[in-house]
């Protein structure tokens, strides 16, 4: 999406505000027999009353001249096809389909997971778990049994205890018995996160399914979260070999001592650090929360240094040996500041499939659909083996006609859901079961068309929407056509710009101006000083030295060339050659040595350029509009016009 589009024109902004107390199906004017109606004229009048900068613009026959203008334009653009170009049509329906979203789904669950994920960063989970690992495509059978064996595992758990079963069931390929230590929110797939944060402190959840396979989960512990810390590091590796066949303690302890006598974090972290990864930068390693790392023990000493620039004493961990330096630390920020960043990862988390299946059973309620369908029993008589090939076709006797679903007033055969099925059978599992595919199809295939239906004729029936995308739709070919038009062939027409130039000259002078050095200060009797000093063209640095003094600022300079509006200088000051007088100026006192006086004098077309070419653009459109005015005939209806301004006035 060009997101230029949106400074088009006036028109295009977004805030809707309706005035409904005139007749507003009424048509205030004709664009070559066009209507326009006094309802939209109101709604972009009150909707762009604070946006408007110059106060002609709110007079009601100035904005109606605005008005006529830009509906002029879309007149012109439409004639000219540009509505019609596929450029033009793909953005539209890019946008279209960006902002249904905010539209068509429930607010309400998407806040509630959200909240809900504030919530769950906001606090950390230390948990076990066991797994039995399946594929998520799993048959029946293969599920089942993995279902009763997690059953009696947590059977075992509750009897002999978590711990002594997860130590003994653990083979690291089937069966999965892991210490995961703290985690909060996003850290886990959304249905672990969701039995940890719901299991109890000491006990053991059901058995619940991941893609993973299926769980059980004893949390051992829950606490407010730490937040994030940024930490450099130096690391001396447990396999040390170097040529003094010093041990990882003893170089990792001579590191500290050398710390401790002064030297730098990041300068020794870039010489005897062994984690390549992070020694080039000082040891810097990115920000991290609990759980992030593979290392509590890690963890444990960067949250436990207090102040930014702590260092810790030597320590060990399964990859070697560490010196730690705090840098930085963050708690959790508040709801308000992140909820927009937690929102785009509900978004793309797992947890989307909740917002999914809400729009889903709105719209199925909407339009009447029945979760029964009968149908599908004759879809799964003719789906065969060939389907897991990618080879199945529908048979030639093939019921193409029957109905299957009405979505509105738009109905769908056996042939829509049949061709459906035969373009999406490539992947398919050959471990599910003819009926099996056949019900996961239809789902997508109704929930995608409940979606389209519902995009489709979503203007007819959200107001809202509808004034939005209009105007979207119409700043969009406004600024087709004004840079086909106008902008573009004003900054490759040269000869124009030249002569537009030539004949503007009077617009591009260069005021009166002066080369000077202003002094300021807060005090009459400093400035009469410095005045002194620079008439006898002492240096700046000098005087500052010499005024400046005992750690206190007196007098400021400002020099260069300056027109009459610079802001150093006062309203009344006397462009002259020499040592000003003293002004007041900004409850201050100014003095001014001035160099030079340059007279006004015109600026070259390239030192005008850009203000040149932009007031060519300008000169370009009136009289571009203007033949508009004579290409289509705008008829005012006076009455409607009385009407709007009465209405406004009240």
């Amino acid at each position: 999406m060009k997101f230029k589009h949106f400074f088009t024109l006036l028109f295009t902004a977004t805030v809707l505000h309706i005035n409904a107390q005139s007749d507003t199906n009424e048509v205030l004017f004709t664009v070559d027999n066009d209507p326009v109606y006094v309802s939209e004229f109101i709604r972009v009048y009150n909707k762009n009353l604070d946006l408007v900068q110059d106060e002609s613009q709110k007079d009601i026959d100035e904005y109606l001249s605005l008005f006529t203008a830009y509906k002029l334009k879309l007149k012109e653009a439409k004639t000219l096809g540009l509505d019609k170009k596929p450029s033009y049509l793909r953005e539209l329906n890019t946008y279209k389909k960006q902002l249904a979203k905010n539209f068509i789904y429930d607010n309400k669950v998407t806040d509630a997971l959200v909240k809900e994920a504030y919530n769950r960063i906001s606090y950390e989970v230390n948990a076990n778990h066991i797994l039995i690992k399946i594929p998520e495509n799993a048959n029946p059978q293969d599920t089942l049994v993995a279902f009763n064996k997690i059953s009696k595992l947590r059977d075992r758990a509750l009897n002999e205890g978590f711990e002594k079963v997860r130590k003994e069931v653990h083979n690291g390929t089937s069966v999965f018995g892991e210490a995961l230590g703290y985690f909060s929110g996003f850290r886990m797939v959304y249905k672990f996160e969701n039995a940890a944060y719901n299991t109890k402190v000491g006990e053991i959840s059901q058995p619940f399914r991941t893609r993973f396979g299926y769980h059980i989960v004893t949390v051992l512990d829950k606490r407010k979260s730490r937040g994030e810390r940024t930490v450099a590091h130096i690391m001396i590796g447990i396999k040390q070999n170097d040529t003094l066949n010093e041990n990882p303690e003893t170089r990792i302890q001579d590191i500290y001592k050398k710390l401790n006598q002064g030297e730098d974090f990041e300068a020794l972290a870039k010489q005897f650090s062994e984690d390549k990864n992070s020694a080039a930068k000082g040891g810097l390693l990115a920000a991290f929360s609990s759980g992030k790392l593979s290392s509590p023990e890690f963890e444990d000493v960067a949250f436990n240094l207090k102040e930014v620039g702590d260092v810790s004493q030597p320590f060990k961990t399964k990859y070697g040996w560490h010196i730690v330096k705090l840098h930085a630390k963050k708690l959790t920020p508040p709801f308000e500041v992140i909820k927009s960043e937690l929102e785009a990862k509900v978004k793309r988390d797992s947890r989307s499939k909740i917002i999914d299946a809400a729009l889903h059973h709105k719209l199925k309620t909407k339009y009447n659909i029945d979760d029964q369908q009968p149908a599908l029993a004759y879809f799964e008589s003719i789906l065969n083996n060939d389907y897991f090939k990618n080879t199945w076709k529908l048979p030639s006797n093939f019921k193409g006609d029957s109905s299957l679903i009405k979505i509105g007033n738009t109905s769908f055969t056996f042939k829509d859901f049949g061709d459906y099925l035969e373009k999406t059978q490539r992947g398919a599992n050959p471990k599910s079961t003819l009926k099996t595919i056949v019900s996961e199809k239809y789902d997508t295939f109704l929930n995608t068309r409940l979606i389209q239906y519902q995009e489709n004729h979503l203007e007819e029936e959200n107001q809202e929407f509808a004034h939005i995308v209009n105007e979207y739709r119409d700043g969009l070919l406004l600024f087709d056509l004004m840079e086909s038009t106008i902008w573009n062939t004003a900054k490759t027409d040269s000869l124009g710009v030249q002569d537009y130039y030539n004949t503007n000259k009077e617009k591009y002078m260069l005021p009166k101006r002066i080369d000077a050095v202003v002094a300021s200060s807060a005090k009459q009797r400093v400035l009469k000083k410095v005045a002194k000093l620079l008439d006898e063209n002492m240096d700046l640095n000098v005087i500052k030295k010499l005024v400046n003094n005992n750690g206190k600022v007196h007098v400021v300079f400002t020099s260069g060339t300056m027109d009459a509006n610079h802001q150093a200088l006062p309203d009344n000051f006397q462009f002259a050659k020499g040592i000003s007088k003293i002004y007041k100026h900004n409850k201050a006192f100014i003095v001014a040595k001035v160099n030079a006086v340059f007279p006004k004098q015109l600026k070259t077309l390239d030192e005008a350029k850009g203000l040149v070419l932009s007031d060519y653009q300008a000169f370009k459109e009136k009289n571009w509009v203007n033949q508009l005015k004579e290409k289509y005939s705008v008829v005012i209806n006076e009455n409607a016009l009385n009407k709007v301004k009465n209405q406004i006035k009240n």
